[in-house]
């Protein structure tokens, strides 16, 4: 009897001893990580795109995009230090260090004191670090890792910031004033190459120069020019989001561990015009750029987190619209058949682009940004703290274990 007593003592301890094991092992920065944000990408926004990717195989619903088939799922408030509905910077600043600021500040207290990123502290551990997004490399998410300013539109000083981050390599469309606000100042890929790094014009360049430590890709349209701040038109010449990031895996290779930040920026440009279907394309783009970090993720399943979630949401986009008490139905054959119509540019006045999506199904509240939660989904090492209501500033504590 009391051998058999000690026997399960002695198993309880084994147990346990497992159980701390495990728990341990499972409170471990993972090797890889991916932070996908969806520039404005609200709950409707998902939803609206899942419509589309249904109406398409047609049927009602059912149809998912890659990311909302995550396991984890969970809500993050947005509200900023000064604003209850924030701006993209002072989101993104939450995102990147911890901390609550004003709106139209990045990566700076509300009394203009640098913030610190985790991707810095990641860095310095040994981790290589990539920034990338479909808008330029100088805007405010991105900016937010690297730069500290109380002015998110002051482009060329957060610019001249880059360099001192050390990280390995940028991506984008370009830089928003190239040469300064009045185009005086020396120009960005030439200020750069003098501060260690190697600015590639399209994949041939990025791939010819993968020996060098510190890279920048840049659209080749925007070679020796300022990026547009501001466009929902899509320029299909350009190397999508999935490939830069095919790119910015195939420099870092799986050796060392490393952070990826990837925006799909034109989310919020599109929800900003109020515009459905360029909006839906371009969360399918950043649906695209997801699955080439799940197909990494799927090489290495017990090494790598994927979180995706967006900093705001961006137009109080509703599926639905009041027609005399009816039901509306979301008509994609009329929304696409206008787009198409139109040589895939939204030409129509913001009055009639209104009218013309309540007729279809569509509703929209603001142009501006709201206050309403963002989803966050995860998957992966690490994946199962994102669970419940948080606030976008416990995001770096849920990445990075101490």
């Amino acid at each position: 009897m009391a051998v058999g007593f000690l026997v399960l003592v002695a198993l309880l301890i084994c147990y346990g001893a497992i159980r701390a094991s495990l728990r341990k092992r499972a409170d471990v920065t993972p090797k890889y990580i991916f932070l996908f944000i969806g520039d404005g990408m609200g709950n409707s926004h998902v939803a609206a795109a899942e419509s589309y990717l249904s109406w398409k195989k047609g049927k009602m619903g059912g149809e998912q995009l890659l990311f909302t088939q995550f396991p984890e799922l969970c809500m993050a408030s947005t509200y900023s230090a000064d604003h209850q509905v924030t701006c993209s910077s002072a989101s993104a600043t939450a995102f990147s260090s911890g901390h609550k600021t004003n709106n139209n500040f990045i990566g700076a207290t509300p009394d203009s004191l640098p913030t610190r990123p985790f991707s810095m502290d990641l860095r310095d551990k040994g981790y290589k670090i990539g920034i990338m997004s479909s808008v330029p490399i100088n805007h405010a998410t991105p900016a937010a890792f690297y730069a500290h300013q109380t002015d998110r539109w002051g482009y060329y000083p957060i610019t001249l910031q880059l360099p001192a981050s050390g990280y390995n390599f940028f991506a984008g469309p370009g830089f928003a004033e190239y040469a300064g606000r009045d185009g005086s100042r020396k120009p960005t890929d030439t200020f750069l190459a003098e501060n260690g790094y190697t600015v590639c014009y399209g994949p041939e360049e990025f791939r010819a120069n993968m020996d060098k430590d510190h890279l920048v890709f840049c659209q080749e349209s925007n070679r020796g020019k300022s990026a547009n701040e501001y466009t929902i038109d899509y320029d299909t010449s350009w190397t999508p989001l999935s490939e830069m990031l095919r790119l910015g895996l195939e420099y870092l290779g799986e050796r060392d561990p490393f952070f990826i930040l990837c925006e799909g920026g034109e989310i919020d440009w599109c929800a900003h015009e109020n515009s459905v279907y360029p909006m839906v394309q371009a969360i399918l783009r950043f649906d695209d750029a997801i699955r080439v970090a799940y197909e990494f993720y799927q090489a290495h399943p017990d090494e790598t987190l994927i979180v995706v979630t967006a900093d705001h949401e961006t137009g109080g986009l509703a599926l639905g619209y009041n027609f005399d008490w009816q039901f509306s139905v979301q008509d994609w054959d009329r929304i696409e058949a206008e787009w198409v119509a139109e040589g895939c540019r939204d030409t129509l006045s913001h009055e009639d682009r209104m009218r013309f999506q309540n007729q279809c199904g569509f509703g929209w509240t603001t142009n501006e940004h709201t206050g309403a939660p963002v989803p966050v989904y995860a998957i992966g090492k690490g994946a199962s703290r994102f669970r419940g209501r948080i606030d976008n500033t416990q995001i770096p504590s849920l990445i990075v274990r101490k």
